[in-house]
């Protein structure tokens, strides 16, 4: 067993101010270099990485074992600070040095399977299978470190404004709604399951009923669904509620929350209010209800202008209620050759689109590619539409509105990122509010709620849930930033008849209400104050503001994309007396 050196300073802290100072360190060592009288060895702990070196006025024992030292062995070190005569400026301790006066080995190592360093570039499931190595990177130190400050920031802000951190079970009753729960076997109950909940909700709403009035949690959430970058199967909301509140009061409080942690942890000040933009008014200018405003390239219809044209698609587009409409690219006839937009073309067909149709914009004249069905005249004036200059791209797709909006939404940012438009030092927050209360389930054509059937209906419209209910606007509004939804919310409904009318609209029998949310509405039959909430993507914040593409770099043991824990190698099967005694048998 070891002596253990206890450390008076972190690695990555030292700088000119400590020089002189007699110091302890422990880390590993990132990297040692025997140059005959010197030994250099790169000491790295979670703080960065400082250089220690050993000369030949140390103890020759002391010296020899400094030689022994090789990668990720476990150390600790006894010097003294001075400053470097040949500097690093690409290391935070470049300027200094810790002189070598005494060494412990508390772990040797095997040479690691991957490079402790952030640019390894090695394949993602190594990195997963050895993330316990992984994280040893300065990258992921100063990440997990960040995401640690974003948590305490949302504790300390919300319990100065009247939040009671409140945990939630983890284990509840199975009320799918969209995605689908991860099941747990009841031993006590055989033949009974319990649910990971995909989000608190209910539970948040019972509290509001109970009185907490302002409710707030760091949460594990569960969803077994499809993985993107984006996504996980297990994932962490700050989820918040709060009684006697509209939609203002909501938004105002989730503005103080933001602002401060942008001046706190980057030093940028955010300007509040942050723009609103009804669901519509997204749609119609984005093609998105998550849009990225830091570039330009806005929707423009064309219907009117193309109902009598010779071009089929278009016409048959209309004639089936869709809609025609385009974007343009300022300078994209310069930058996209026809290989480009061929590409584009094959990208944009995975929103649903058949194809794109291209204008290029040139000196006096177009060119694009439905030339024989469009006259000179027909193509400048579908340009004016756009305020097109020479030089400039348009891209036009037609089809249902919902085809059209996805194409186009998702087309505009592709654009803007392969253009380099995306500058990720602007930080455009906004809402999004007025969300339809209920869409179109894409197979059955039945109303579905877009949010959750829980959300309030403007109340000015709750007489046409009996007529047009397609038409009813939620009381919901969404946080965007940059094009990436980090959070989203709605006034509750906290009248019974409404929530019944609601349930009714959607189609669900009393049988099946009482099956699925019984408890909540028995609960609202003893007095339920006007509440509502919002609740956050902790991984995905902590992601966009630290400017990488996966909420896998900002998660200490994330899975891959195939839901695999590659450290435990969960999920895997378990002991057949186990499922014995859960009364489960494996098909």
């Amino acid at each position: 067993m070891s002596t253990l050196f206890k450390r008076t300073h972190m690695c990555g802290e030292l700088t000119m101010e400590d020089v002189s100072k007699e110091v302890v360190l422990n880390g590993w060592v990132a990297k040692r270099r025997n140059l005959g009288g010197l030994i250099f060895v790169d000491l790295r702990d979670k703080t960065g990485i400082v250089q220690v070196t050993f000369d030949d006025t140390i103890k020759q024992e002391v010296f020899q074992l400094a030689d022994s030292l090789r990668s990720e062995y476990v150390v600790g070190i006894k010097g003294t600070v001075r400053e470097r005569s040949s500097k690093n400026p690409n290391l935070k301790t470049g300027d200094i040095e810790i002189i070598a006066s005494d060494l412990v080995i508390y772990s040797e190592a095997d040479t690691p399977p991957i490079y402790i360093k952030d640019d390894d570039n090695v394949d993602d499931n190594l990195r997963l299978k050895y993330r316990y190595l992984d994280l040893r990177k300065v990258k992921m130190q100063r990440n997990l470190t960040f995401r640690h400050k974003v948590t305490k920031t949302a504790r300390d802000y919300f319990d100065s404004c009247g939040f009671t951190e409140v945990e939630t079970p983890m284990l509840i009753k199975s009320t799918p709604e969209g995605a689908r729960d991860y099941i747990v076997p009841s031993r006590v109950y055989p033949g009974s399951f319990y649910a990971l909940p995909q989000s608190p909700q209910l539970f948040k709403q019972l509290l509001m009923v109970g009185g907490t009035d302002r409710y707030m949690q760091i949460v594990k959430c569960f969803r077994d669904e499809d993985l993107r970058a984006d996504r996980q199967p297990e994932f962490t909301q700050i989820d918040l509620e709060m009684s006697f509140v509209d939609m203002d009061d909501v938004i105002e409080i989730q503005e103080g929350f933001l602002k401060k942690v942008f001046k706190d942890l980057m030093n940028i000040d955010i300007k509040t209010p942050f723009p609103r933009l009804t669901w519509d008014e997204a749609m119609e200018r984005y093609g998105s209800d998550k849009p990225d405003t830091r570039f330009g390239f806005e929707l423009k219809k064309l219907n009117d202008l193309v109902s009598s044209c010779d071009f089929k698609v278009f016409t048959d587009a209309l004639a089936a209620g869709g809609d025609v409409r385009g974007i343009c690219i300022d300078g994209g006839s310069e930058k996209f050759s026809r290989k480009d937009i061929d590409k584009l073309t094959d990208l944009t067909k995975s929103y649903g689109a058949k194809g794109l149709v291209w204008i290029r914009v040139l000196d006096g004249e177009f060119n694009s590619s439905v030339n024989k069905f469009f006259s000179q005249e027909q193509l400048s004036d579908i340009a004016k539409v756009f305020n097109a200059k020479a030089g400039d791209l348009i891209f036009i797709v037609s089809d249902r509105p919902k085809v059209v909006f996805d194409s186009l939404g998702f087309l505009r940012r592709e654009v803007a990122k392969r253009m380099g438009l995306l500058d990720d030092n602007i930080y455009n927050l906004l809402w999004v509010v007025d969300f339809p209360l209920f869409e179109k389930d894409d197979e059955t054509g039945e109303l579905k709620a877009m949010h959750h059937p829980f959300t309030s209906p403007k109340l000015d419209q709750i007489d046409l849930l009996d007529t047009e209910p397609e038409f009813v606007k939620a009381d919901a509004y969404d946080i965007v930033l940059n094009g990436v939804e980090l959070g989203g919310g709605s006034i509750r409904i906290h009248d019974r008849n409404l929530q019944a009318k609601m349930f009714e609209v959607l189609g669900l029998s009393k049988e099946e209400c009482d099956e699925k949310f019984g408890f909540l509405i028995e609960a609202f039959k003893y007095g339920a104050p006007p509440h509502g909430g919002l609740a956050y993507g902790l991984d995905r914040l902590v992601m966009l503001l630290l400017g990488e593409s996966s909420i896998r770099e900002t998660m200490a043991f994330p899975k891959n994309q195939n839901a695999q824990c590659m450290v435990s190698e969960a999920p895997a099967p378990v002991d057949k007396v186990q499922l014995e005694e859960l009364g489960i048998s494996i098909k």
